[in-house]
Parts: structure tokens; C-alpha cells; sequence
């Protein structure tokens, strides 16, 4: 039996800003590891693929405020960066039922 994938250990070199910022960042990262865990089982993400965060964004979170997909958003962002990896994300929007995309860079 193997011990759980520890989010908090894989997260503190890249968490940075107040407590409730980190723990933020930490709950959401804990959710999206939840939710790519029971589509793809997959809950360690050193084996996570770009599509992996690409669907989480646009399908698993896609009936949540827009400030809570921004939020996570930036989640993702920090969790790509702590991989090392330089992916961009699109984030969909629907305006009058029709999915228009929308880009957010991130420059660390």
C-alpha cells in the first residue's frame, strides 16, 4: 500500500504570499488533484499531462463563477510552474451560450 501524494510537499517551494493565500492555493490544488484522480487515476502529478489541467478548467470547474475558474486558474499556473513546465492554458467563457476562448499569460 502506498502513502498518498503529499500536495502540500510538492507545492511549498513555489507557494508564496499570506497563510490564506498558500491555503488557497492548496485546497483548490488538492481539488483539481481529486477530480483529475477520479477521471484519469492519476493523483500524482508528475505523470499529469497538459490536457489533464486543460480539462479541469474548461469541463470539470466550467459551471463555476468566473472568479473561481480565474482562481483556479492561477492554481494551475503555479502547479504548471512547479513541474517546470511552460504550458498556457485557455479558459472558456460562454457568452450567449457560444464558448469563446480567452488567454491568460502568467509571467513569473
Amino acid at each position: 500500500m502506498s502513502k498518498p501524494f503529499d500536495m502540500e510537499l510538492f507545492l511549498v517551494s513555489v507557494l508564496t504570499g499570506s497563510h490564506s493565500t498558500r491555503q488557497s492555493h492548496l485546497r483548490q490544488a488538492k481539488a483539481i488533484q481529486t477530480a483529475i484522480a477520479d477521471r484519469w487515476q492519476r493523483d500524482n502529478p508528475w505523470t499529469w499531462k497538459q490536457k489533464h489541467l486543460a480539462w479541469f478548467i474548461n469541463h470539470h470547474v466550467n459551471q463555476h463563477a468566473e472568479s473561481t475558474r480565474y482562481y483556479y486558474l492561477l492554481t494551475m499556473h503555479l502547479l504548471a510552474h512547479r513541474l517546470g513546465k511552460s504550458w498556457q492554458f485557455n479558459r472558456q467563457t460562454k457568452i450567449n451560450n457560444r464558448p469563446r476562448p480567452c488567454k491568460h499569460v502568467l509571467k513569473y
